[in-house]
């Protein structure tokens, strides 16, 4: 079950990511044309795939042997790998979408078309932001010898 969980979450990653860069890019080229339906639906769903995420990413913590071999250590503030996975990874991960969620709810109240795609853009690029820098990348510490997928 944790493999089969883990191999999701870290394909679905990809589909996040993509997603997000879409919905940005998408905004930002769109700035002062009128929003329409398929613009809303990507920005949607970029957000559900953000939050299947978080879901995956919970019950890892539940099944994970890794997570539950720090907790047992008890010394996770001082092992950086611990922390990044238990403290940093949770925590900005749990912000960036709270973020994105925000804004896709603040995008919906709009009246004009602009500032509809001005608020998917700047509340989506910061949550971009904060989820690439909670991912545990092949050339980060925390995820070194994990590869790209």
């Amino acid at each position: 079950m944790h493999t089969g969980l883990l191999h999701l979450h870290s394909a679905l990653r990809w589909v996040a990511l993509l997603l997000m860069v879409l919905t940005i890019a998408d905004s930002a080229i769109r700035m002062y044309r009128p929003f329409k339906e398929n613009e809303r639906k990507l920005a949607m769903f970029a957000m559900i795939t953000l939050h299947t995420q978080v879901l995956i990413g919970i019950a890892l913590y539940f099944v994970s042997p890794m997570i539950k071999g720090f907790m047992e250590d008890g010394h996770i503030m001082k092992n950086s790998i611990a922390r990044f996975y238990i403290v940093e990874h949770l925590l900005l991960m749990l912000l960036a979408i709270a973020v994105v969620t925000i804004g896709y709810s603040r995008a919906k109240r709009q009246a004009e078309a602009w500032a509809k795609h001005r608020m998917i853009f700047f509340y989506y690029l910061v949550g971009l932001i904060l989820i690439l820098l909670s991912i545990p990348w092949p050339f980060r510490e925390a995820g070194a010898g994990r590869g790209w997928f």
